[in-house]
């Protein structure tokens, strides 16, 4: 669950992490001009890209009352035996609709706990409680072991062996991290309290990759160089607008009675 910041007494726009994911894949499909190549294989990255986090499903049908906050538990607030359960989940799904899909899927998992491999300096499996080390190494070794056989079946199959390069994989990864991150710059901060932010390491082609700067300006928001295929794109997000309760709330069952509502953001060339 992705609890948006607010101007104080606002309610809070809350966001499931499969909506959040669905809100990637957005980028992902629309990804691709003259300066910057379209993803490959362009259906399963953006498959990938929009259920990357569908492993939450279940954890986002019932969150936990946070009672620092008043409202559910934040993404980096969820509690670990349930942050636990999502990681081979997301895999779970996406390894069901192609070996690719679910091999790009481990490797977010695994890199969330491993600095994204190399790309963040947050190191996540340092930080994890000590009654906890045990659980999070076994899942992260499971991935792992994943890994290896996925990548087996890519290269049984002339058409996706190249898919199981490392150069060709870290290059995949590194898109599926971009739009993660974009629409985590979104879907975490207040539209009021949004500032100029840089993403780095966003692959312009086989061999290049770009450094891309984002900044509001006006009802929009330009990002230097552009990677979309048109400036005035449009993309949406749905969440639910809730407020802080100070008792313990069913928050499933009230996010279930909430209607969803959509956050629009405009993408143009700097």
């Amino acid at each position: 669950m992705i609890v948006q910041s607010a101007p104080p007494g606002s309610p809070h726009f809350v966001i499931t992490q499969v909506d959040h994911a669905r809100f990637s894949g957005q980028f992902a499909r629309a990804f691709g001009n003259r300066q910057f190549a379209a993803p490959q294989p362009r259906e399963l990255m953006t498959y990938v890209t929009a259920h990357h986090d569908e492993g939450w499903a279940a954890v986002d049908a019932a969150p936990k009352h946070d009672p620092r906050t008043g409202l559910p538990y934040h993404l980096t607030q969820t509690p670990m035996p349930d942050l636990l359960r999502t990681g081979a989940g997301s895999p779970d799904f996406n390894q069901r609709r192609h070996p690719f899909c679910g091999l790009l899927s481990s490797m977010h998992t695994y890199g969330l706990y491993h600095g994204r491999y190399g790309l963040s300096d947050t190191i996540v499996i340092n930080r994890i409680p000590p009654e906890y080390q045990a659980d999070a190494r076994r899942m992260l070794q499971g991935e792992l072991e994943r890994q290896a056989s996925l990548k087996a079946q890519l290269r049984s199959n002339p058409e996706t062996a190249e898919w199981a390069s490392d150069a060709f994989l870290f290059r995949c990864y590194k898109l599926l991290q971009f739009f993660d991150m974009l629409a985590l710059y979104f879907n975490t901060t207040h539209a009021t309290q949004r500032s100029s932010v840089t993403l780095t390491h966003v692959p312009a082609g086989p061999d290049e990759d770009r450094d891309i700067t984002i900044t509001p300006v006006g009802d929009a928001y330009a990002l230097s160089p552009f990677p979309f295929a048109e400036s005035g794109m449009t993309f949406w997000c749905e969440g639910r607008y809730l407020s802080p309760r100070a008792e313990e709330t069913d928050w499933g069952a009230v996010m279930r009675e909430t209607p969803c509502q959509r956050e629009t953001v405009k993408l143009i060339a700097h």
